[in-house]
């Protein structure tokens, strides 16, 4: 995989650079609320607009139709880059037609553009490969060069992702770099004690990750949504929580092997409940009380990890030399259901070993929370990403950066 590194060693004054970033930011109306992944690009196309490339940067953003749809434009991430760079970012107002062929003519060395988001064009995510293929030819013809530096989209076999390489000479920019870095030291002679947290609301979306980590993992540690499958598996009553019961024997299953193998599986003890799932938006306090975890009244929804739950949980993270971490332990965007999220958030912060946070909800629960980003070893970009990695699939992104 050829870097950018050596890439600029070959020159790319005056060339255009398309960069495949991952600026899929939150937003409040037109209000970026966590700036994260555009901040983790920004090294990148600084790097070559220093070096005299005209940088063409290309995202995906939410999830529209396949269409233009205003509520999912990439103006605001565009401006944004804008001002993290200290200089003007032209902005295309579609993805391949007359505006992103005229702004990036327009292009002088050192300056950068945004095209519009890439998914308002249906060939960008077809299943369909001449489809797919046709889009990249179109994105093909507004570079020279492809660097690859979305890692959060890096599971995804889309046009300009997978397809867009193949037509253009390629290398991976800094962050896939340094992620695919990060992931290589959870996958490939690990130090020890190797601890892991998985939280987040489905069990089903962890599977695949719980299922390779037995083969590598000392201690897995199961907060979140998710946990309350397991805790009926073992036989308790978890009330109106969170239930995926046609996964209870797949969870049996892991519980057995985990024994087995010797691996500690480690489940709350005890945990935060509600009648009501609270209101995200107003974060008025809530009728809330500490249940132990076999112990869940009828009608009432498990919200968080209680106290001894994370006091056992920071006791098992303190002696890990390597720690990966995804998902929250609650509903963390609540003041009432914080404490499981923080509380893990402060024992990797407090250790002395490599902490990585796998992107997603974990990441924006760690600026939301208030911690200092530089406290733990790596945060990810990519959440989807990291658990496709770990659980050892190819990933389509970065089987098309290889040479």
């Amino acid at each position: 995989m050829k870097t950018i590194d050596e890439l600029l060693a070959e020159g790319v004054t005056g060339k255009r650079v398309f960069v495949r970033a991952d600026l899929n930011v939150p937003l409040s109306g037109t209000t970026i609320t966590d700036d994260g992944r555009i901040r983790a690009v920004q090294p990148t196309v600084e790097k070559l607009a220093a070096a005299g490339a005209r940088v063409v940067v290309a995202s995906h953003l939410g999830r529209p139709k396949g269409a233009p749809d205003p509520a999912f434009s990439l103006a605001p991430a565009a401006a944004r880059l804008g001002e993290l760079i200290g200089g003007e970012v032209a902005f295309a107002t579609d993805t391949v037609g007359e505006s992103a062929r005229a702004t990036v003519a327009a292009l002088t060395d050192g300056e950068v553009a945004v095209i519009e988001n890439l998914r308002f064009n249906p060939g960008e995510t077809s299943k369909d490969d001449a489809e797919r293929g046709a889009f990249a030819d179109q994105l093909a013809e507004l570079a020279d060069v492809y660097v690859g530096d979305g890692f959060g989209a890096v599971h995804r076999k889309h046009a300009s992702v997978f397809d867009l390489p193949a037509r253009l000479p390629h290398a991976a920019g800094d962050l896939i770099a340094t992620e695919v870095g990060v992931l290589k030291k959870l996958t490939e002679n690990v130090e020890r004690p190797y601890a892991v947290v998985l939280g987040g609301s489905k069990v089903s979306d962890k599977l695949g990750v719980i299922d390779h980590l037995l083969e590598r993992a000392d201690r897995i540690l199961i907060g979140g949504g998710m946990a309350y499958t397991f805790l009926k598996a073992q036989g308790h009553e978890v009330g109106s929580s969170l239930l995926q019961e046609d996964q209870i024997p797949v969870v049996l299953e892991y519980l057995k092997r985990a024994e087995e193998k010797g691996v500690e599986f480690v489940l709350p003890v005890d945990v935060v409940v509600s009648e009501q799932f609270p209101d995200l938006g107003a974060k008025a306090p809530t009728e809330h009380r500490t249940v132990p975890a076999d112990a869940i009244p009828a009608g009432f929804m498990g919200l968080d990890n209680g106290p001894e739950t994370n006091k056992l949980y920071a006791s098992k993270l303190a002696d890990a030399v390597t720690v990966f971490w995804n998902g929250p332990m609650g509903v963390f965007e609540h003041p009432d259901y914080a404490e499981g999220t923080r509380a893990v958030a402060q024992a990797l912060v407090d250790s002395s070993g490599f902490s990585v946070v796998g992107g997603g909800d974990s990441a924006a629960a760690v600026r939301i929370l208030g911690f200092d980003e530089n406290a733990f070893g790596h945060i990810s970009t990519g959440g989807g990403a990291s658990l496709e990695y770990l659980e050892g699939k190819t990933l389509p992104g970065l089987a098309a950066l290889e040479d």
